[in-house]
């Protein structure tokens, strides 16, 4: 018997799940995985074939589903369906914070405020087929999807093996994804299977505010996330000209990064947006009249096909004329100064602008590996820090034997990381797509539009062919928590890359509080979509 495959029973299944506080981190989120399996462990195929069913365990006691169901025709072809099932906090809600994950009752009281929504949100609680809550849209509509096509496995209505794969931390880190690539390739090998395509269920996203489009994706946008220190040289405030304020030099810094239009990629109708500052303070925790010896900002950068060569180059040449206007500027109010004060004396000032790697290459040059190594482990054994801040001690720790080179602006890498990918001229899915394309238009009248890269970042990018062929070698060297409680394998990574696409429902305003979902398209036009999509990757 069949329970997750009309428009009623996948909105009855979404609410489900939904109904779980999977926010990443907290206790839901393991809840949610737990309660999956037990759904998955009462049908009969997972009763007839236990061992098909597991869950696995990330390092930090979460853990990821994955569900495999053999078709009943011998065959090692087979197509991964990806998703993920924690979803970002509910602050935002505000007096209806309690309602946030109970999609039915949160419409209605939707509904007796609507007077005070804007038109597009009015518009959509008068059609009334919209479903309000957290994780509606971001993902859990593309999970139940999954569940819906897992069961049509069940029943041998796909000539192929289904794998679903569902994970944690998609919102912040990504670890359940990381965690899953060598369970990804366990079970290839175990089973002896060929992977010809991972299908994602993440939500389209608009482009532009009214974007009235219905988008399916060929591949994901790629994200790093650069961190600049700047170490500079205290002082007491009524010596300025003493010491280096790392607040100034992080301020030259943002001039030069904050809105870069030289970072700006355009590949066809996908633009990224240029830097923008998602981290910038001192590092100083105690108030007093010394001014702060650090300071830490990180940028987020978007990217389609640019090598991670060419966006280092520009992050380091904006660091370098930042360093230069930092030594310009310091040395001109001191010429004014001593104007006043005769007896100021400023000597030189060289702001030294490093990577990571370099900065590492030199402590162990004072130092010797062994002690820089013993230093690393001991910060790891006591961290308490997220990966962001962790990352930042790391460098701040090399800096420290090496204060004489300061001031100096450091340039590294932090998780999370990632690599843009596409099958967009990938003939295979080029024709699942086309199929659809005509599938939807004639069934349903709905024109989709196949856009290269889905740009709200997804575990795609962990799995897919990279856009561009440079090495993230050259990150990872520059990557302070790389091998330091934290690992982007790569070689899995290579061996697992396979064709990938998207294909997910309709929704508005992701990580927003009017986060909602479209139903008729969602519950009743997809699953026949997607199961088209599935036959045609078997056939293609």
């Amino acid at each position: 018997m069949k329970n997750w495959q009309t428009k009623e029973e996948l909105t009855d299944l979404l609410c489900s799940l939904v109904n779980y506080q999977s926010i990443t981190g907290s206790n839901a989120e393991i809840a949610l995985a737990e309660y999956m399996y037990h759904l998955f462990e009462q049908k009969p195929y997972f009763q007839a074939n236990p061992s098909d069913l597991n869950l696995h365990p990330l390092n930090d006691g979460r853990r990821l589903l994955t569900a495999f169901v053999r078709s009943k025709i011998n065959t090692d072809k087979t197509i991964i369906l990806l998703s993920h099932f924690d979803v970002v906090e509910v602050n935002d809600y505000g007096s209806l914070q309690n309602l946030a994950f109970h999609p039915k009752e949160l419409t209605k009281e939707m509904l007796k405020i609507k007077d005070k929504l804007s038109e597009t949100i009015q518009q959509d609680l008068n059609n009334g087929d919209w479903l309000f809550g957290r994780g509606t849209m971001d993902m859990k509509a593309g999970l139940s999807l999954h569940l819906s096509m897992l069961e049509k496995a069940m029943h041998g209505e796909f000539e192929g093996n289904l794998l679903l794969l569902t994970v944690p931390d998609e919102e912040v880190n990504s670890k359940g994804m990381l965690t899953a690539l060598p369970v990804l390739q366990e079970i290839k090998e175990k089973e002896q299977l060929t992977y010809l395509a991972c299908l994602n269920g993440e939500p389209m996203f608009s482009k532009y505010p009214g974007d009235s489009a219905y988008y399916v994706y060929t591949g994901s946008i790629g994200k790093i996330l650069p961190g600049f220190y700047c170490y500079g040289k205290e002082s007491h405030v009524s010596e300025p000209f003493s010491g280096i304020n790392p607040n100034l030099m992080i301020s030259f810094l943002s001039q030069q990064l904050e809105l870069n239009e030289a970072f700006i990629e355009k590949i066809g109708e996908e633009i990224t947006p240029p830097p923008i500052s998602l981290m910038q303070r001192d590092l100083k925790e105690n108030y007093s009249v010394q001014t702060p010896q650090a300071a830490i900002a990180m940028y987020n950068i978007l990217y389609l096909k640019q090598s991670l060569h060419e966006i280092n180059s520009k992050l380091l040449h904006g660091a370098m004329v930042a360093a230069s206007q930092i030594e310009s500027y310091v040395l001109e109010k001191a010429d004014y100064f001593s104007e006043i004060a005769t007896d100021l004396k400023m000597p030189p000032v060289t702001v030294n602008v490093m990577m990571y790697e370099e900065l590492y290459q030199e402590a162990v040059k004072r130092n010797g590996k062994d002690e820089v190594v013993r230093r690393q482990n001991l910060l790891v054994s006591q961290r308490n820090q997220g990966d962001r801040d962790f990352s930042t001690l790391l460098v701040q720790d090399l800096a420290s034997m090496c204060k004489d080179l300061a001031p100096m602006i450091i340039l590294f890498y932090s998780p999370p990381f990632y690599p843009a990918v596409t099958s967009d001229n990938d003939p295979y899915i080029r024709g699942v797509m086309q199929h659809i394309k005509d599938y939807t238009e004639k069934n349903f009248q709905v024109a989709l539009t196949v856009s290269e890269f889905f740009t709200g970042l997804s575990d795609l990018s962990f799995i897919g062919p990279p856009s561009t062929t440079s090495q993230m070698k050259h990150l990872t060297l520059n990557m302070p928590l790389q091998n330091n409680g934290f690992n982007l394998p790569e070689d899995v990574m290579q061996q697992l890359t396979m064709p990938i696409l998207n294909i997910g429902p309709l929704g508005r305003d992701p990580h927003q509080w009017t986060e909602r979902l479209e139903l008729t398209y969602s519950f009743e036009y997809l699953p026949k979509i997607l199961t088209q999509a599935i036959h045609h990757l078997y056939h293609t």
